[in-house]
This record gives structure tokens, sequence and C-alpha cells, in this order.
């Protein structure tokens, strides 16, 4: 009963988390129309630029240290020693806090040195601005990880929510309050970085406050506490026991805390690493054909179709933490067939869902930009990016499939390859094709990591990928998406221009109009092309079931 009663915390504490971080990154996302709305192209160029930096500056600070509270808490729970994992905390804390600190120190004195290597000097005050969230969120991440180690996800999902509603929230605030003021590009892109810190203070007050109540849970805790950080501190108020005890818990020492992080974080600076190189390359390349100023400008264009792309990936990289534990069980058990079955099915998804995000964006790429963005400046260059999302989500999922197999490695090794092959063609296609040539590379790249991943997914699960299964049919798939979505987007559209609706809302009506043709016919020529079966649906973990149900109703299945 013991175990039954904890197998339904972790998957209540697995589904909590998950909707929390998949409506956080949402709010992620979407957030940056506002920004490009407000600030204009050139702030959103200058903000892009700054904030793959922090995010990979944020990644290192953390040193994988959450991660690693996590594994050691739920280790000292089972093993009936919560002190070990309290003073784990506080170690990996105090790590992670002075890390932040050093990192956030540097890039505020580093700022112009950082904004030289990237080539423009615009973007040195933003950068400054990024300084201060780094000093706050890896404090705020190891709460999330000591939590997360008790299975207890709701601390986490409520500081993330804080943390994004407020750094929202002060982005836009300071958004207002500096183009009111005429503020130049610089600092209102420096004025939106702020959110950042600002959320990330909203989401360590929430942390705290869950801690403040654990401790109240707990009466012995504060006094292991206070003599846990004197002997950590080595003040001479700590007792010989304490002390003594604090050097037998091997289990919560830095070095294993850092064994089992540093390799962590290292894994998850793979996958960024190609936004990255788009900061390092881009700006310079397009500065010498435009200056640094238009630089701006174009690179804020280029990543209007990125926020589209990314609602895309994040749900794939949301779904992806189902299907981890479901292959490691298979996996343990020695079940091939289940293997097999788990990898070929959420790879043939991904794969279509992917490529259905990329064709309707593609057809409805100019009234989507004008709706969210006021005008059509780089359509094209958008209806090249929105092929990233079928390598994109195939490259995710795959990495996750591969990660349940224990392959951990081979994906942040395959995505380092797709950065160098990303700069490489950068450097090549920039010149001649501006951004349009960029959005060219990161097709691609993402189209290179997934490649590899797959195919060593299928040595590792015996997969066999037949030419009609995943090439024949799904092409004549996409051709009846596309057709319904711009039939009924620009048919639609021709009718309500008649009727006299215009600009962004017609727009926004044309959009609505196609992604709403495209997706039933993507659910009835899936069905029809037997790409869709109701029991391997059925098989999917978390939204299968329910799925299977909804289409059964609309009477979709044969």
């Amino acid at each position: 009963m013991k175990s039954q009663a904890t197998g339904s915390k972790l998957l209540q504490g697995a589904f909590i988390l998950s909707a929390a971080a998949l409506l956080s990154k949402l709010i992620g996302a979407l957030q940056k129309i506002p920004l490009q709305n407000l600030g204009g192209d050139a702030v959103f160029g200058i903000y892009n630029t700054v904030y793959p930096i922090y995010t990979l500056l944020v990644t290192i600070a953390m040193l994988g240290l959450p991660s690693a509270i996590s594994k050691i808490v739920a280790e000292a729970e089972a093993g009936g020693s919560p002190g070990e994992g309290r003073t784990a905390l506080l170690r990996a804390a105090l790590v992670s806090s002075a890390a932040g600190l050093l990192l956030a120190a540097a890039t505020y004195a580093g700022a112009p040195l950082i904004a030289g290597f990237i080539g423009s000097s615009h973007v040195a005050q933003a950068l400054r601005a990024a300084a201060w969230g780094l000093a706050i969120v890896p404090l705020m991440a190891a709460f999330r990880g000591y939590f997360q180690g008790l299975h207890n996800m709701m601390p986490t999902a409520v500081s993330q929510m804080s943390e994004q509603s407020a750094r929202v929230a002060v982005m836009i605030a300071l958004l207002l309050a500096l183009s009111a003021q005429g503020a130049d590009a610089e600092t209102i892109a420096a004025g939106a970085m702020l959110g950042s810190a600002g959320g990330g203070i909203a989401g360590l007050a929430v942390m705290l406050l869950y801690w403040r109540r654990h401790l109240r849970a707990e009466p012995d805790a504060a006094a292991e506490i206070a003599a846990a950080s004197e002997a950590v501190q080595g003040k001479p108020g700590a007792s010989i026991a304490a002390a003594s005890a604090m050097t037998r818990r091997n289990g919560s020492s830095m070095r294993k805390l850092l064994a089992y992080g540093v390799p962590v974080m290292l894994g998850a600076l793979a996958a960024p690493l190609i936004s990255l190189v788009d900061v390092f390359t881009m700006p310079r390349l397009l500065a010498s054909a435009g200056g640094e100023a238009q630089a701006m400008v174009q690179f804020g264009i280029y990543n209007r179709g990125l926020p589209l792309i990314q609602l895309v990936t994040m749900l794939a990289a949301s779904l992806s933490a189902l299907f981890i534990p479901a292959l490691a069980e298979s996996r343990f058990r020695g079940n091939l067939i289940e293997i097999e079955s788990r990898c070929r099915l959420s790879l043939r998804w991904f794969w279509l869902l992917g490529l259905a995000a990329s064709a309707g964006l593609a057809v409805l790429a100019v009234p989507i930009n004008i709706a969210l963005y006021g005008d059509a400046s780089g359509s094209g260059t958008i209806r090249w990016l929105a092929f990233t999302a079928a390598g994109g989500t195939v490259g995710l999922i795959s990495a996750a499939l591969l990660q349940g197999l224990g392959c951990v490695r081979a994906p942040a090794l395959h995505f380092l390859a797709a950065a160098a092959l990303k700069a490489a063609l950068n450097l090549l296609l920039i010149p001649q094709q501006g951004i349009a040539g960029a959005a060219i590379a990161a097709v691609a790249a993402q189209g290179l990591a997934a490649g590899l991943n797959v195919r060593l997914l299928c040595k590792a699960a015996g997969l066999r990928l037949r030419p009609a299964d995943w090439l024949a049919r799904p092409a004549l798939l996409l051709a009846g998406l596309a057709a319904a979505a711009a039939a009924a987007s620009f048919g639609g559209g021709a009718l309500l221009g008649a009727a006299g609706l215009g600009g962004r809302t017609l727009a926004l009506a044309q959009s609505l109009l196609g992604v709403a043709a495209g997706s039933l016919v993507f659910a009835a020529f899936a069905v029809r092309l037997r790409l869709l079966d109701e029991g391997e649906l059925r098989q999917l973990p978390g939204l299968g079931p329910k799925l299977a149900r909804a289409i059964r109703k609309l009477g979709l299945f044969p």
C-alpha cells in the first residue's frame, strides 16, 4: 500500500510540475510578442541577443546542483535521515549563491568585453541588467531541488508561475515607462532584461515561504540547520558533535553533489548552443552589411518566428518527461517489444506534430506575422524557420527516448555537432542571404541533431523505419493540411476583407481560420492514411487514452 501511495504521489507531482512548466514556458514564449510590439525590432533584437547568454550563465551558476539536491534528499528521506538532505541543501545553496554572485559581478564588469565578442556595443547595457538576475536565480533553484526531492512539486510549480508572471509584469511595466520617456533602444532592452531579476525575487520569495512552513512542520529541523551552518562555516560555536556528524555525512558532501550535478549541467548546456551560435555570429555578420544598429533590427526580425517554434518544441520538451520513466521501466524489465513499440509510436507522433506545425506556419507566415507583429517584415525568413519545428521536436523526443534507454552522453554530442554545423553555415550563408541564410542554417542544424539521434535510437531500440510510413504518407497528409489552411485563410480573408475587416484584425482572423482548417484535415488524414491508430494512441503515456476517446467521439476512427 505504501508503494502504491508513493507512486500515486509521484505521478501527481509529475503532472503538477509538467503543467506548471508548460504554462510557464507558454507565458515566456508569448511575452516576446508584446516586447516586440512595444519596443520595436531593435529592442527585440537586443533582448534576444542577451537572453540566451543569461540563460547559459544561469545554467552554469546552478552547476546542476538542483538535480543533485533532489537525488540526495530523496535518498536521505528513503533512508530515514532527513537531516542529511537539509545539510545538502545548505551546502548547495552556499555554492550556487557564490557562483551566481561571481558570474553576476563578472558579467556586469565584463559587459563591454562580451559585447565586443558579440560584435555589437548596443547590448552592453542589457548585459549589465541581466547580471542582477544571475545573483538571485541560482539560490531559488537550489530550494526547488530540495522540495522536488521530497516529491513535493507544488512549491516548484507555484514558484515557476510566480517567477514568470513577475518577470513579464516587470518587463512590460518598464517597457511602457521607458517608451513613454522616449528612451533609446538600448535602455528599453535593459529595462526588459531587469524583468529576470524581478521574476527571480518573486520566485525566491515563494520558495522561502514554503521553506519557512517546512521548518515549522519539523521542529527539530531548525536546530539541525543552525548546527550544520556553523559546522559548514567552521565557526567556533559549532559543537564537536555537529562537526563530527557533518564529516560522517559523506552522502551530502560537496564532492558528491558536484559529481552528480556537473554532468547534468554540461548536458543542459548542449541543447541551447544552436541559439548561442546565432548570438555570437549574426550581429557581427549583419553589422558588416548595414551597421550595428541595423544589425539589431534585422536580428529582431529574425527572432519573430522563434516564439512560434518554441510553442511546438516546448510541448515536445514537456511531454518528453513522460517517456523517460516509462522507457526506463521497460528497460529494467527487459521487455524489448515494449521498448520498440513505445519508441516507434513516440517518434512517429512527434515527427507528425513537427511536420504539421512546420507546414502550417510556412503557409500562414504572412497573416501570422502581421497579426502578431504589425507588418510582414521577415515573412520569408519565418517560412524557413517553420521547418525547424520538425527537426526540433524529433531531436528533443529522440534525446528523451535515448536517455530513457541509458544513452545520456550521445544526444549532447549530437547537439554539439549541430551547433558546429550552424556556425559554419551562418558564416557561409548570412553574407549572401542575410537572415534568411541563418534560417536555412537552423533548419540544417536541427535536422542533423534529429538525424543523429534517430540513427542511434534505431540501433538502441531495434527500430526499422519504413519510408512509406515516415515520408510518403506524411507527404500526402502535409499536402492536404497545407491546401486546407491556405484555402481557409485566403478564401476567408477575401470574404472578411470584402465585408470591411482589415489590418491586424483581418490577419488574425485569417490565421485562426487557417489553423482550424489545417488541424481538422490533419486529424482526418492521419486516420484515413492509417498514420493514427486508436490502439497505438492509447499506449501514449499521459494524454493518449483521452485523445483516443476524443477522436472516437468525433467519429474519425474507422
